[in-house]
């Protein structure tokens, strides 16, 4: 080969690099511009005790909703969900965890589920929701409350039929949530369906007293979710992109960018995924355990199969066969907000011991040994019944007597 000839050469193969590292350069930066998120590397190589993937066609992800107050450098996990990408079916399922289930943590024994988030943050939440439940998780994505706000605001609001039982609780909320951040923020004139705004919508999902506790809150978690998937369906692929630069921000997730790309592909290969919700435990499986009933207590395997046959078989916790389920979009086996839920509470005996009052706390509260009364953990005052029950003060008076 002649000089010239291996020069030639040479400048083509110089000219295709230098055009393929442009090519790489631009596409990074278009990238990390229209899709860069907030990537959490730390579970590389974490035990995190996940299960064989028994279905390559279905990917299981730890959902958190994390309630992080101003100055707090650790969380509770306030939502637990398992979020489970079929694609076989062309399903997205959300599986509500209870937070207050009593669960063996791997290095601080048995404590409500969310304590593990706290204690070890996503990792040992996963490996807790996978030693206890048996499922296969490796990945999370993490939304703080807050962030939420930002999240439904972007999608112009979503579509909530807000109960008549459930206004004023709502509007308490949203009044407190304004006291809290400085800021004065519209409430809910009416019930019926109606366009919520961000912190309407995140308020809505946060109440519980009077209106089914935590039960009914894991339902209203749901609908705010489903309500943002529905709306998310309506877009076209420009606002898609558009809105996608604005969500990415306020989302964490140990999923890298190799991994979200087919990810995202598969769940929309065949059109639009359904998206499903239930809850677990069921209703019937469980009980209230603990001093002031403080602990839901069920059979782990129980709920492990329950959570094995609706990611795998399709088939709705409760039900009998893939055929015998309810509508995709819709809450499944989940409270009825007019009725309590349904399951065996045990009434503890007395205990023979004195007990530290201040060990009655609700997670994420406080107790003041000076008037005896307890904080719960959305800022509420109570006093706590010989039964265990709590009796709510009137907060804007209760809060006006501490001031003075």
């Amino acid at each position: 080969m002649s000089f010239k000839r291996f020069q030639r050469r040479l400048v083509r193969i110089l000219a295709v690099l230098v055009a393929l590292s442009v090519l790489f350069c631009i596409g990074l930066y278009a990238y990390r511009r229209f899709f860069g998120y907030n990537y959490d590397s730390s579970l590389f190589e974490e035990d995190l005790a996940a299960g064989v993937q028994a279905d390559r066609n279905i990917t299981n992800i730890a959902l958190f909703g994390l309630d992080t107050r101003p100055g707090e450098t650790k969380s509770h996990s306030d939502c637990m969900m398992i979020v489970s990408v079929d694609n076989t079916r062309g399903k997205i399922k959300l599986i509500s965890l209870m937070r207050d289930s009593l669960v063996p943590i791997d290095g601080y024994g048995s404590d409500k589920l969310n304590a593990a988030y706290y204690a070890g943050g996503p990792s040992l939440a996963i490996r807790t929701i996978n030693e206890n439940f048996g499922t296969d998780i490796t990945e999370y994505i993490a939304v703080n409350f807050e962030q939420l706000v930002e999240i439904i605001d972007a999608l112009d609001g979503v579509e909530i039929d807000v109960q008549q039982e459930e206004l004023a609780e709502l509007n308490r909320v949203i009044r407190d949530y304004g006291i809290e951040q400085g800021k004065e923020f519209a409430g809910v004139q009416n019930a019926g369906k109606q366009t919520l705004g961000g912190v309407q919508a995140l308020c809505y999902g946060r109440i519980r007293k009077g209106t089914g506790d935590d039960w009914a809150r894991v339902e209203r978690q749901g609908i705010v979710l489903n309500a943002m998937f529905q709306k998310v369906q309506t877009m076209n692929a420009n606002r898609l992109i558009g809105l996608m630069q604005k969500l990415v921000p306020y989302v964490t997730t140990s999923l890298s960018a190799t991994e979200l790309a087919p990810l995202i592909v598969g769940a929309v290969q065949d059109g639009v995924p359904a998206f499903e919700h239930t809850r677990i435990p069921l209703d019937g499986e469980w009980y209230y355990s603990g001093p002031s009933n403080t602990y839901i207590e069920y059979d782990l395997d129980i709920a492990a199969d329950h959570i094995h046959a609706y990611i795998y078989n399709d088939v709705a916790p409760g039900k009998t066969d893939a055929n015998d389920g309810a509508a995709a979009g819709e809450p499944m086996d989940g409270m009825d907000f007019d009725q309590p839920p349904i399951g065996p509470v045990v009434q503890q005996e007395a205990p023979q011991q004195t007990v530290d009052p201040a060990s009655l706390t609700e997670e994420g509260g406080s107790y003041d040994p000076a008037t005896g009364d307890y904080r719960d953990s959305d800022g509420d005052y109570y006093k706590l019944n010989p039964d265990g029950s709590r009796s709510y003060y009137d907060q804007e008076s209760y809060r006006a007597n501490l001031a003075g």
